[in-house]
């Protein structure tokens, strides 16, 4: 990096690994196999990516940041299973990303606190071809996506995760593990992709999950009426055929029971 000129750039929140150890842990953590493909996001430096690639079959990389790319000349010369793509992951269409796949695939990667929720709505809700999800987050990111019920971590990132998987912290990470050495801990959450998990309609889900937590402070009985337009005798209604408390708070309930309010809606409300 110091030979390349390399200067970190604080609008990709870049933050990267360098302790062979740790790499290898995560790497250990995503449960890939020498015949997994893998998709990473942030190749950075490109250490995790090497040690991606000694343990599967192909890696593609989404990076950024130009600037990187004699860097990830050198630390990746020796890996012929390795294929590099200079744009944002985020704003590339999932065709356009699976087009570099011959199969399913799974996800690495050390994220910026900016990119995680969208990151993971966006393979969530668009793609039924991800196995499983492994990303390096902030400490508190990484406690909201495995949260339970009645508690302040608890909204719609983890109930989403939840319908579409199940999430573990497999280990926190000191931040003196990066460089350069951010505010915070961070945390390895692994999502294992369970489709078909849930039956119900997953974008009705999705609206009611959103529309439960518009404003955390109302309950569930005044988001829902809003937002769905419905008198508060309709919605009512809904809940109780649902069997959720009237004076519920979007808080309070579990994925089960979103799940029950979709199909209740589904059957009942939305004829």
């Amino acid at each position: 990096m110091e030979l390349n000129g390399f200067k970190f750039n604080k609008k990709f929140g870049q933050n990267f690994i360098f302790d062979k150890n740790l790499l290898s842990a995560i790497v250990k953590d995503a449960n890939v196999t020498n015949n997994s493909q893998v998709l990473e996001i942030g190749a950075g430096a490109g250490t995790l990516t090497k040690t991606i690639a000694g343990n599967v079959k192909k890696v593609v990389s989404f990076e950024i940041d130009e600037n990187l790319k004699s860097i990830l000349g050198e630390t990746l010369k020796d890996c012929n299973n390795v294929e590099v793509v200079f744009k944002d992951a985020l704003k590339t269409n999932i065709e356009d990303i699976e087009k570099h796949f011959t199969e399913n695939y799974s996800i690495i990667a050390n994220l910026p606190y900016y990119i995680t929720t969208p990151l993971i709505f966006k393979f969530l809700e668009e793609t039924n071809k991800v196995n499983s999800i492994t990303i390096m987050v902030q400490k508190e990111v990484a406690e909201r996506l495995v949260a339970k019920n009645n508690c302040k971590d608890y909204g719609i990132i983890t109930i989403l995760v939840d319908f579409y998987g199940t999430a573990k912290i497999t280990r926190v990470v000191s931040r003196k593990m990066f460089t350069p050495v951010p505010n915070v801990d961070s945390a390895v959450v692994h999502i294992e992709i369970q489709k078909g998990k849930y039956n119900c309609d997953s974008k009705l889900f999705t609206k009611i999950v959103q529309s439960a937590f518009n404003m955390r402070r109302k309950t569930l009985l005044n988001n829902l009426s809003q937002s769905f337009n419905l008198s508060k005798e309709k919605t009512q209604n809904w809940l109780r055929l649902a069997n959720i408390s009237v004076n519920a708070r979007a808080e309070q309930l579990t994925t089960v029971d979103y799940v029950n309010l979709t199909n209740s809606y589904f059957d009942n409300i939305s004829q």
